[in-house]
């Protein structure tokens, strides 16, 4: 006798939706925390839940670059700049509009509404599916091939990045 509330597709949906729970909730504590080390938490937990559903849409490999570069970049990054900051800084109390806050609601909640009409009436091309789509083989063969100019570009700023980061640094390091 089998159980049909553990069969595969009930808990591919489940693990789906909880990962879809992961992502708002990490996005909801990088909106509405008020200590910026809270918000960067939130933002991880939000990515950490975006490469979840990578993965359910059959990309492994984006799943990992997504958590290896947004979590394992960007996020420890941002939090580094947070610790090295000075104190003063990160010590100003901030005071919240509740006036703007109580505004923000209706106007989130009608964009919100107005995207949900749009994406229900808009007519959708149906998806064409191949074993190979997303695979890293044929990823590296785009970047390589057809998209070799905005690779290389992409290459170029992220460059200018590092550079922009050590010139900072070092300005850092001289006012000390």
């Amino acid at each position: 006798m089998t159980i049909t509330a553990f069969s595969l597709p009930v808990l591919g949906t489940i693990a789906f939706l909880g990962f879809v729970l992961i992502t708002i909730v990490g996005a909801l504590i990088a909106v509405l925390a008020r200590r910026l080390i809270r918000a960067v938490a939130g933002l991880a937990l939000c990515f950490t839940g975006l490469g979840g559903l990578f993965y359910f849409l059959d990309s492994p490999f984006l799943a990992l670059m997504a958590i290896l570069i947004y979590i394992g970049a960007v996020c420890i990054t941002i939090m580094f700049g947070i610790m090295l900051a000075e104190g003063d800084a990160l010590a100003k109390p901030t005071r919240h509009n509740t006036l703007l806050t109580i505004g923000a609601i209706p106007a989130a909640t009608a964009i919100l509404w107005a995207f949900t009409m749009i994406a229900v009436k808009a007519p959708w091309p149906r998806a064409t599916t191949s074993e190979h789509m997303g695979s890293v083989e044929q990823i590296g063969r785009a970047l390589l091939s057809t998209y070799s100019l905005a690779f290389e570009m992409i290459s170029l700023v992220l460059l200018a990045a590092i550079l922009g980061a050590l010139v900072v640094a070092r300005e850092g390091r001289n006012k000390s």
